[in-house]
């Protein structure tokens, strides 16, 4: 089998460590999970950023192990997907952030079973993003608590209406329920009432918080001293990265305090690099930095090379010996860290896990076990289909194969910076490259047509809101695939804002229609009547949901933004 592609994994030896023993009778280390939201690699002062001060961090850059050429997926529900699973994002169903292609299949153990099933108290405090809905909300998926904000960022259609980063309403364990402060604030103080209450049982705890993603809100005392060196945009954005390295410093010094510290393993990361259009980096048509600092690197979010998927990592566990600012400099990703967990932790599971990652804890450890080169993938798929060959790089420890329009080759170790494309000069590896990107394609795409099915009518949702944001796009069309759960009678309620906004149906709208599978119904709407309220005998089974408006003024259907449904 070749050294990139996957396998069906056993835990019983894997990377020869820990993986499969029997569980220990030791307190196990706890577990604080932390990843920023489109911060790059070069936003934090300790890697050479001439702007952003970011103490905290410097802090854990100089005490923890630092993964120096540590890679994510170029946007975040994929890298979300893949850190949870340690799988390619795309093979558990997650290639894009929007319209269905965002739900992380069902019956995939995340890393939160994992760590429940062994025991641990998991928790979950600020950005999911991986499906709104039964299966695919946290508290389904191993979190026992989790309270997070709706959607990709603060204001997306699945968010609570209203919100602006001040006393927002987030869904705790499913349910809306108000909180006070600022957003990252509030997810740091959570995590810190969690810890705390878990006494002596050890602990999962998950923070990604969903700063500094746009929209650039925050508080001008963090802003306001960035405002003489850059732009407004970035001054608010490296404002929003002090705010969190500020509640980061504060949750430090509490483990210090609760001699906790030495006790948990604990791992910062980013999820992506930073976004060109409304985040902390300007770059002009070729990927080169025009406003911000990208460390040297080429490109952004989204946009491609190495500033879109190489992000910050580190590592501190001071009683498992990871500590002294030591750098790793193999190639590493984000699915390494599930296995790698595993091992540190000496966790098992229930039935095989399939990894695409690999266990870090000979790098780690330093135990000089062997470590065989790797070729690791990434890919943009902003698609509702995934299409071969569309935006991949293809990493090696030496090289990077970048395919925007055409195949580009760079040698990463003598040119970090991507300036000469020597793809001309070495046809040969650019052709071996392609071919390990073609098998890789071949091995993580066997699922792409089945799609992520929402299951309504079950006991676990009910009632229930769909969101547009988890519609897939299909010729123009917004559809959720759904999977009914028993035969009932089911309301359905289309609306264009959510009930907490109070609005009305636009005047213009003639009629309201609901589509189930192979059967219609319309409502006709008139002055009187602006809440369309269907209600329809439906059978078990996969099917397709619509729902949308019909406007006097023109042929134009308006999709319901929201779907209000209830087994009655």
């Amino acid at each position: 089998m070749d050294r990139y592609q996957t396998s069906l994994i056993c835990l019983a030896g894997l990377a020869g460590l820990a993986i499969g023993c029997n569980p220990s009778r030791e307190k196990k280390p706890n577990v604080l999970l932390i990843m920023t939201d489109d911060q790059g690699y070069g936003d934090i002062q300790a890697h050479g950023s001439p702007y952003v001060k970011t103490p905290a961090l410097d802090r854990l850059f100089r005490e923890g192990i630092r993964l120096a050429d540590f890679h994510v997926d170029p946007c975040c529900s994929p890298t979300r997907s893949a850190l949870l699973t340690g799988q390619y994002s795309s093979r558990v169903g997650v290639w894009h952030t929007i319209g269905g292609r965002s739900l992380l299949k069902a019956g995939i153990p995340t890393i939160a079973d994992v760590f429940a099933e062994n025991g641990y108290r998991t928790a979950i405090f600020g950005k999911w993003h991986l499906g709104e809905n039964y299966p695919f909300r946290p508290n389904d998926r191993g979190f026992q608590e989790a309270v997070v904000l709706g959607g990709g960022a603060i204001g997306n259609n699945p968010d609570y209406w209203g919100n602006d980063y001040y006393d927002d309403t987030y869904k705790h364990n499913g349910k809306f329920q108000k909180y006070q402060g600022y957003c990252n604030a509030v997810w740091f103080n959570l995590a810190r009432d969690f810890i705390r209450e878990s006494g002596d049982q050890p602990f999962f705890c998950y923070i990604p918080t969903n700063v500094p993603h746009a929209p650039l809100i925050v508080d001008s005392v963090w802003s306001n001293p960035y405002r003489s060196m850059v732009s407004d945009r970035l001054a608010n954005y490296y404002g929003m990265v002090s705010e969190f390295d500020d509640d980061l410093g504060k949750l430090l010094n509490d483990l210090d305090d609760w001699n906790l510290a030495d006790k948990t393993i604990l791992i910062y990361l980013s999820d992506n690099g930073p976004c060109p259009w409304f985040g902390g980096i300007i770059i002009d048509k070729d990927g080169f930095v025009v406003e911000g600092y990208s460390a040297g690197m080429r490109g952004a979010k989204i946009w491609g090379y190495e500033n879109a998927h190489r992000v910050p990592c580190y590592i501190r566990w001071p009683a498992g010996g990871l500590t002294g600012g030591r750098d790793i400099d193999q190639l590493t990703a984000h699915m390494d860290l599930l296995p790698t967990l595993m091992d540190l932790c000496k966790l098992t599971y229930s039935q095989p896990l399939h990894l695409d990652g690999r266990s870090l804890a000979p790098l780690l450890l330093q135990t000089g076990g062997p470590w065989l080169e790797r070729t690791l993938f990434v890919h943009n798929q902003r698609v509702d289909q995934p299409v071969k060959y569309k935006e991949y790089q293809v990493m090696t420890e030496q090289w990077r194969l970048v395919k925007r329009d055409k195949d580009e080759l760079y040698d990463i170790e003598a040119d970090p910076g991507q300036r000469h494309d020597v793809a001309a000069l070495h046809p040969d590896l650019v052709k071996e490259l392609r071919f390990r990107y073609e098998k890789w394609w071949d091995d993580i795409s066997t699922d792409f047509n089945t799609p992520a099915r929402i299951i309504i009518g079950s006991d676990h949702e009910n009632p229930a809101i769909l969101y547009a944001h988890d519609a897939r796009r299909i010729e123009g069309q917004k559809i959720w695939k759904v999977v009914i759960n028993r035969e009932a009678i089911y309301q359905f309620e289309p609306e264009l804002t959510p009930h907490e906004a109070a609005k009305k149906l636009p005047d213009r709208f003639t009629s309201a229609h609901l589509r189930v599978g192979d059967q219609s119904w319309k409502i006709e709407l008139d002055p009187f009547n602006r809440k369309p309220l269907f209600r329809v005998k439906l059978h078990p089974g996969e099917t397709d949901l619509q729902a949308w408006f019909q406007d006097q003024n023109s042929d134009r259907q308006f999709y319901a933004n929201y779907l209000y449904l209830n087994r009655l």
